[in-house]
């Protein structure tokens, strides 16, 4: 009975912290709740009706100081040179402490023509979003430009309340661990101790990436040159009689140039073959020949003939 009992000891002390932690939670939810009503919500309306208790700065103040603001910037820009004006913003970006986060680029193919369209992603510290925003539209000709505010003051404050009370199931739990002595209370406690470490890495790196985001805007720039156009046909496209004089004229000479070169190469070519096989063919020819004189010549006479 003393076994049994302990086990169930342990079991409902477990149960209760967890419990607890989840009591917790929806108290600082209810908390936060209340305190957005009470305050007349997070944007700071009743700053101005603040009025401080103890002669310090009114609390409305202090927390619009502190919003955690995710900000970001679109600008499409047309310039002369793409790879000039990404380097260009690329130093900008370095100057202001930031960096470029991804990039991509495109070369378009029209007839003769070429032109480069493409985008770069800057990350720059928040306090210079602004002063990098102006610096970015002054790079080219601005056909669109945006900018967007995400407030995740409540997000991270969640998080954290959230992250506190898991980190408390934690320390008990662990303070379990180590003072159970069944090997059922302790599989039990121990399970219930890996799910809680999970969660808090979790939400500790959800934590990490939103105060990325708040600590450097991020600028979207899209960039394309100029499309070339051009009111002359290039030579594939002229007909043969719309062609000067003197052009043709030098056409045909390259032409008969060209022609009289390719007979020298091609004489060059074939002279090794024409030596190779010319000299027996014509040995054997000239035998042939002399056979056949000899021949000819030794007939005998006829009657005929005389």
């Amino acid at each position: 009975m003393t076994t049994w009992t302990r086990r169930l000891a342990v079991l409902s002390v477990v149960v209760l912290v967890v419990l607890a932690g989840c009591a917790g939670m929806g108290g600082n939810d209810t908390a936060k709740d209340s305190a957005n009503h009470d305050g007349g919500g997070s944007n700071g309306g009743d700053a101005g009706n603040a009025r401080p208790s103890d002669g310090t700065a009114p609390q409305s103040a202090l927390v619009v100081q502190q919003r955690a603001l995710i900000r970001t910037g679109n600008v499409t820009l047309s310039v002369e040179n793409f790879g000039n004006a990404s380097r260009s913003l690329t130093r900008a970006a370095r100057e202001r402490g930031g960096f470029v986060s991804d990039s991509s680029q495109r070369v378009h193919h029209d007839g003769n023509g070429t032109w480069t369209s493409g985008s770069v992603v800057f990350r720059v510290p928040k306090e210079n979003f602004s002063a990098f925003f102006e610096r970015v539209k002054r790079a080219g000709e601005v056909a669109e430009s945006s900018t967007g505010t995400e407030d995740v003051t409540d997000r991270l404050v969640d998080l954290n309340a959230r992250l506190e009370n898991l980190r408390s199931q934690r320390d008990k739990l662990r303070a379990l661990y180590e003072n159970a002595s069944d090997t059922e209370a302790v599989l039990s406690v121990q399970k219930r101790l890996s799910d809680v470490q999970t969660d808090i890495e979790r939400l500790e790196a959800k934590q990490q990436s939103l105060e990325r985001r708040v600590a450097y805007s991020t600028v979207t720039v899209r960039m394309h040159e100029p499309q070339p156009t051009s009111d002359t046909k290039s030579p594939a496209e002229k007909s043969w009689y719309e062609t000067g004089v003197v052009a043709a004229f030098l056409d045909s000479v390259d032409g008969a140039i060209v022609m009289l070169r390719a007979f020298v190469v091609g004489a060059a070519y074939l002279l090794p073959y024409l030596v190779v096989l010319g000299v027996p063919v014509g040995g054997a020819v000239l035998l042939l020949r002399r056979r056949s004189e000899s021949e000819t010549s030794a007939a005998p006479v006829t009657d005929e003939e005389e």
